[in-house]
C-alpha cells in the first residue's frame, strides 16, 4: 500500500499552490481549478483520472424551447448526445428511453432497469426534442441560470459566440438563478428559450407531468469534463499508475462506492486527456475567469 497524509485546503487556489510547490502530491480539482493549475504550473501538475458521475466522465448544457415552430421537423421522444463530437438527436419511444448518458425526464430506475416513471398523480411524459437552428434565438429573450454556471451560461454563451451570435447584443439575457428556475420560466410561458444542464426538466416532473412535452430540447453544448484527480508531474510513472489503480479498485468496492458517492458524487474514474480541457480554458478566458 501507499501511506497517505491528508489535509484540506481552504480553496482550490490553496491546493494549486500546495501541489505546484511540492507540498502536496495528489489533489482533486474542479474543472476550472485544474485549468488554472495547468496555466500556473504547466510542467508540475497533471491529471491521472477524471471523475465519472451518472455513468459519464462529462456533461453538457442543453438549449430548450417551448416554440415548436423553430423545429425543422415535429418533435420526437428523444434526447441529444455528442457522438464523435457532433450533437446528435437520439430517438426513444414511449417504452424505450433514448440511449444517452444523462437521465431523461419520464424515466426512472426500476427492477428491469430504466422504466417509464409513474407517480401517484400520473405518468410522467417522456422528454421531447427536435433539431433546430440556434440562430432562431436571435432577437429573443434567453433564460440562463447565472453568470457563474458552466452548463447554464458559460458554455452555451461561448457556443453562440462561435456561431457568430453576440450573446450580449443579439439576444436578451435573463437570469433565473437556478436550473429549475429556467425550466419553470419556460413551462409557465414567461419566455421561449433557455439553457440548463441535461436534463433539468426532471426538477419539475413531480408537479408538472407534461414538462417533457412542453419544454423541448433543441441542441446541446460541447462536453464539459468532470472533476479530476491530479498528481505532481515529477512522481515516478509507476507511482502515478499505482495511484490510479488504487482509486479505481477502491471505488469498485461496495464500501468505496458508497463513501465516494456520498461525499463527492463519484461513481467511478477514467483516465484523463488534457485536450478535453481546451474548451474550458477558452470559456474561462472569454469570461475573465482564467488566471493569466
Amino acid at each position: 500500500g501507499i501511506e497517505v497524509e491528508g489535509f484540506v485546503t481552504s480553496d482550490f487556489s490553496g491546493l494549486l499552490v500546495a501541489m505546484g510547490s511540492g507540498q502536496a502530491d495528489i489533489g482533486a480539482f474542479n474543472t476550472l481549478g485544474y485549468v488554472n493549475a495547468l496555466n500556473v504550473f504547466p510542467k508540475r501538475i497533471e491529471a491521472v483520472a477524471k471523475v465519472v458521475r451518472y455513468g459519464s466522465g462529462s456533461y453538457h448544457g442543453t438549449f430548450w424551447t417551448t416554440d415548436v415552430s423553430v423545429c425543422k421537423s415535429a418533435p420526437i421522444i428523444g434526447a441529444f448526445e455528442n457522438i464523435n463530437g457532433v450533437p446528435t438527436l437520439v430517438p426513444g419511444s414511449a417504452t424505450t428511453p433514448p440511449d444517452v448518458a444523462a437521465l431523461q425526464v419520464g424515466w426512472s430506475f426500476g427492477d428491469n432497469g430504466l422504466e417509464p416513471e409513474v407517480r401517484d398523480n400520473g405518468t410522467v411524459s417522456p422528454g421531447y426534442a427536435c433539431e433546430a437552428d440556434l440562430n432562431s434565438m436571435v432577437g429573443n429573450t434567453v433564460v440562463f441560470v447565472e453568470e457563474g454556471s458552466t452548463s447554464g451560461y458559460l458554455y452555451p454563451s461561448l457556443q453562440l459566440k462561435n456561431m457568430g451570435i453576440d450573446y450580449t447584443k443579439d439576444i436578451t439575457q435573463v437570469f433565473a438563478g437556478s436550473h429549475d428556475g429556467v425550466i419553470t420560466a419556460l413551462y409557465n410561458g414567461d419566455h421561449k428559450f433557455g439553457v440548463t444542464y441535461d436534463d433539468a426538466r426532471r426538477t419539475l416532473r413531480k408537479t408538472q407531468l407534461d414538462v417533457g412535452e412542453k419544454v423541448i430540447a433543441i441542441g446541446i453544448t460541447d462536453e464539459i469534463p468532470n472533476d479530476v484527480v491530479a498528481v505532481r508531474s515529477d512522481l515516478p510513472e509507476d507511482m502515478k499508475a499505482k495511484i490510479y489503480s488504487i482509486l479505481k479498485d477502491y471505488i469498485s468496492t461496495d464500501e468505496g462506492y458508497a463513501v465516494m458517492d456520498e461525499i463527492y458524487g463519484w461513481t467511478d474514474i477514467v483516465e484523463a486527456d488534457n485536450s478535453e480541457f481546451d474548451v474550458v480554458k477558452q470559456a474561462a478566458q472569454e469570461f475573465g475567469l482564467y488566471d493569466e
